[in-house]
């Protein structure tokens, strides 16, 4: 779980749907060989957009980022988003092109925004995404 937990904050750090303005700096050792880096403040965190709520044209409320697919070279191929529930109860998920889906981060309120041009029925609507084969048992 590790494992993939870092791996999908290396993948979100190399994807380039996402547009961050301000976030923490790592530094390592710069003799190290390659093993340790520092990370870029425009870079994202996976855990910034994990749980962030998403918002249509019309400010409304029509899904959560629950989960990131990647690719075997780590390169994200998907938002898996939950659509359709009330209060945890109901959701079904879909897998979101990432360049559909525009991350902000607002100084003024210091909040992660997130936005797509969808409407909850056109969401409702979409093929369904099942945790299914290797990622069986990641969500219940």
């Amino acid at each position: 779980m590790r494992s993939l937990l870092l791996a999908g904050v290396a993948a979100v750090a190399m994807t380039s749907a996402v547009w961050a303005q301000n976030t923490t700096t790592t530094t390592g050792n710069a003799n190290s060989g390659g093993t340790y880096m520092s990370v870029p403040e425009n870079n994202d965190l996976s855990s910034n957009l994990v749980g962030l709520d998403i918002y249509n044209d019309d400010n409304k409320d029509i899904g959560t980022i629950k989960d990131i697919a990647m690719n075997p070279e780590g390169r994200t191929t998907a938002y898996i988003v939950s659509v359709g529930g009330f209060l945890g109860m109901g959701d079904r998920y879909i897998a979101v092109n990432p360049s559909a889906v525009k991350v902000t981060y607002n100084d003024g309120d210091k909040k992660w925004h997130a936005k797509m041009n969808a409407t909850a029925d056109q969401l409702k609507a979409a093929p369904e995404f099942k945790y299914t084969g290797r990622w069986n048992g990641s969500r219940t």
